[in-house]
């Protein structure tokens, strides 16, 4: 009697990708995207090369429980988590009659959970003969529109671990660094940037100027508000040492006759290649009324807007439809193992699943949606999705030419029904596809009332 030859899961697939009749029409490496193991977001179509029954669907923030604590308000704040604690910068005045003149000031809070928030008695600077004892910065004009970032750049020294610009359009902006987030000290006390620029307009730098290490770009980057043919834009600018600046780009963001007040852009915490943008919509005609809207870059492309409907309404709140009623805080945080928060003015919270910004999604009929050639490393397909009750999820691996790798159909797939943040896609039980890694292969998605926030592969 024959003893049936058992091979391991990956032999299989090797095998029936070599058996493959269209293996030899396979797309090569380097006309396919590479992942990695690099989690994507589908804040664009960026990987989609088609879509039947399926959309993009931009998700509204829930306003979160009221903030406890001692901040009262943020005016062009900026919230960064730091290990386990959450740092929050924002404007304060005291007898300041108009921008960027001697009565600004930066206030610093402090919360361990991003709910609940102190003002440290920090005693460092004191304001007209008032003790503001959580007050860091006092330094007029450049503590202007000051924005601070945690400084990712590998190697960056422990005194320079915060970095931060501010100033205005009078001035130019001068950079800032410290050590702890507390204790600031400028780079140079000449402006790092020059407020000289050949367009139209010298109103720029006239919002937060938010600064970042790209990961990605291997430099830092600055998007800053500059004045251009009659509109407020986005602009933006980098650096290799966060000393020199150069290489100004006006971004090619704004719909027709459309002012963006700021644009809050910074690196999702998650995957640091692709950029969030939280512009503030401002509305001059309108009574200065303003609402926040959602945009995502990758690298130094420009701003994808696929959504031109607001992404944080003002609501019933009547307060909240005067001018500077709706801006976001810098910088998207997580505040759970399934949450992420969005900071906005005067102070409060809105919570968003994890990579929940916007999903390819299905109705009560089944769609589909197949990316684009890719390349990935790894050992197993994460997804994270939702579905109701009655909906689902399967996953097909495809070679380049769009034809099922045999074992690895639709028909193969487990189905997933249910709601996970990071789930394992598997065909008969198995998640192991290390055999077709670094091999051109295409990733088809079979949704029915349901959601696909974002795909990664791993190990």
């Amino acid at each position: 009697m024959l003893r049936r030859l058992l091979w391991p899961p990956a032999i299989v697939l090797l095998v029936a990708i070599l058996l493959h009749p269209l293996a030899v029409t396979a797309q090569p490496v380097s006309s396919a995207y590479p992942l990695g193991t690099r989690l994507q977001l589908f804040v664009d179509d960026h990987l989609i090369d088609s879509m039947q029954g399926t959309r993009l669907k931009l998700h509204e923030p829930v306003l979160a429980a009221p903030l406890t604590g001692d901040v009262d308000s943020i005016e062009y704040g900026t919230v960064i988590l730091d290990g386990d604690t959450y740092r929050l910068y924002t404007r304060a005045r005291h007898e300041s009659k108009k921008d960027g003149d001697g009565g600004e000031y930066t206030r610093y809070f402090e919360s361990a959970d991003g709910k609940h928030w102190v003002a440290p008695e920090l005693g460092l600077i004191d304001v007209a003969g008032t003790t503001w004892t959580n007050v860091v910065l006092h330094d007029p004009p450049y503590g202007h529109n000051f924005s601070p970032m945690l400084d990712t750049r590998p190697e960056v020294p422990a005194d320079e671990r915060f970095k931060a610009l501010g100033g205005e359009h009078a001035t130019g902006l001068a950079a800032f660094a410290s050590a702890d987030g507390i204790h600031w000290r400028k780079l140079s006390p000449e402006p790092m940037v020059a407020s000289e620029v050949p367009w139209e307009s010298r109103k720029l730098y006239d919002s937060q100027n938010v600064s970042f290490w790209s990961e990605a770009e291997g430099q830092y980057v600055c998007y800053f508000r500059t004045w251009f043919e009659g509109l407020r834009r986005i602009a933006r600018m980098k650096s290799t040492d966060y000393r020199t600046w150069g290489d100004w780009k006006l971004m090619d963001v704004n719909a027709d006759g459309e002012h963006l007040y700021t644009s809050q852009a910074h690196p999702y915490f998650r995957a640091p290649h692709i950029y969030i943008g939280l512009p503030t919509r401002f509305y001059p005609d309108r009574g200065s009324s303003t609402d926040i809207l959602f945009m995502a870059t990758r690298g130094d492309a420009p701003f994808s807007r696929p959504f031109h409907e607001a992404f944080i309404r003002p609501g019933l709140d009547p307060a909240r439809w005067g001018n500077r009623s709706n801006y976001a805080a810098q910088y998207v945080v997580p505040t759970g193992p399934a949450e992420m928060s969005i900071y906005t003015t005067p102070f409060r919270r809105f919570a968003l699943r994890t990579d929940g910004f916007v999903s390819v999604h299905a109705g009560a009929e089944a769609g589909k949606m197949t990316t684009h050639p890719v390349v990935f490393s790894g050992k197993k397909l994460v997804v994270n999705f939702a579905t109701s009750a009655g909906g689902s999820l399967r996953v097909a691996l495809l070679d380049s030419a769009g034809v099922a790798i045999p074992g690895y159909g639709l028909d193969s797939c487990d189905r997933l029904v249910g709601d996970g943040i990071s789930h394992a896609v598997t065909w008969g039980q198995q998640s192991d596809i290390g055999a077709m890694a670094e091999t051109p292969v295409r990733i088809r998605f079979e949704l029915v009332d349901g959601d696909l926030y974002s795909i990664q592969f791993a190990e």
